[in-house]
């Protein structure tokens, strides 16, 4: 059964923002308007919803939020849906989803990361709808290093076609940038370096399969449930079998190896060709760094398992576009992954 893809952004396109999850408090509102700037300065237009309120952990009462969250989906005015970030609990949106009227809708973009996760995998593994793993609206104003690209340029891309990422060599490791103070920085902080690293051994990789996965956090709860049914997509939509993808926000290593250990006795990666690993921010142990944690319950899959991929809460960001076909090529002088959106 073919992915279904939104069809390509063109300017004057409208993009709707809304946060099925957390809001946006007052003292960030400043950064807000300066990321829907940025988006508005690639030729669109873009509207703001009213599940916004950052006062407590959620935008809005849940019922509100799936309210919205479907309208913007569903509207064939709107071409993509971006939230301004995660948060902590988009799980609660789920079964009050009106997931008829998402199958049988034209398919927007639904981009985001984080909690986004929550939403973005089961709407693909649901609705066969490809969605985007990608930065945040927040994060937009940030310039792209080079080797990588924006949602926005994924997006604008057409059906079919074909676009080719590999990593920057550079990274994070300070903290956030405080955009209350400075709403306008525009310059990713990579203070860190290094490449891909594979995990299970040695030797060159080089693999096809289409893509899924997001958040370990999150995604976590969902498997084995109806809304992380990943080996019935995969029979569905990917007999040529998987690239899944995982990254960890801020769980230690004890916490992610237990996580991955029950994502994968759920089934999550049975149709594994081989598994993407971002890096991670939470910390480690002396008797179980994060590596180890996923090598302890990745490993049994004997699958390429590769790591500090550039997919998670350490910027910067690799769009993934959960439904693309991927081919990850990892050698001692070669690191890539091409996604086509068929």
């Amino acid at each position: 059964m073919p992915i279904r893809h939104p069809r390509p952004l063109r300017p004057g396109d409208r993009i709707a923002v809304t946060s099925p999850s957390s809001g946006v408090p007052e003292e960030l509102r400043a950064r807000l308007d300066v990321a829907v700037r940025a988006v508005e300065a690639r030729g669109y237009e873009v509207v703001v919803g009213a599940c916004m309120d950052g006062s407590g952990h959620v935008s809005a009462p849940a019922a509100d939020r799936a309210a919205e969250l479907t309208a913007m989906l569903t509207d064939p005015d709107v071409r993509a849906v971006v939230p301004p970030w995660g948060g902590e609990t988009a799980i609660d949106l789920l079964p009050l989803l009106d997931w008829g009227r998402l199958r049988a809708a034209e398919p927007t973009w639904l981009v985001g990361f984080s909690d986004m996760s929550t939403l973005l995998t089961p709407f693909t593994l649901l609705t066969g709808t490809a969605t985007l793993h990608g930065n945040n609206l927040m994060d937009t104003p940030y310039r792209t290093p080079e080797g990588l690209l924006s949602w926005l340029d994924v997006v604008a891309l057409p059906e079919g076609g074909r676009f080719t990422q590999t990593p920057p060599g550079r990274h994070r490791t300070s903290g956030w940038d405080d955009w209350a103070a400075d709403p306008y920085v525009d310059m990713l902080t990579l203070d860190g370096t290094g490449t891909w690293t594979r995990l299970d051994g040695n030797g060159d990789v080089d693999v096809e399969g289409r893509l899924i996965g997001g958040c370990v956090e999150t995604l976590c709860h969902l498997a084995g449930t109806p809304y992380g049914d990943v080996s019935a997509f995969a029979r569905a939509h990917a007999p040529e079998g998987l690239l899944v993808y995982v990254e960890a926000a801020d769980d230690d290593a004890f916490t992610v190896c237990r996580a991955l250990h029950g994502m994968r006795l759920a089934g999550f990666f049975d149709a594994a060709e081989a598994v993407l690993i971002g890096r991670a921010t939470g910390p480690g142990a002396p008797s179980l760094t994060h590596h180890e944690a996923v090598l302890d319950a990745l490993g049994p899959l004997g699958v390429p398992l590769i790591a500090d991929v550039e997919c998670g809460h350490v910027p910067p960001y690799l769009p993934l576009v959960n439904g693309a076909r991927g081919r990850v090529v990892h050698t001692a002088t070669r690191h890539e992954l091409t996604q086509t959106l068929d």
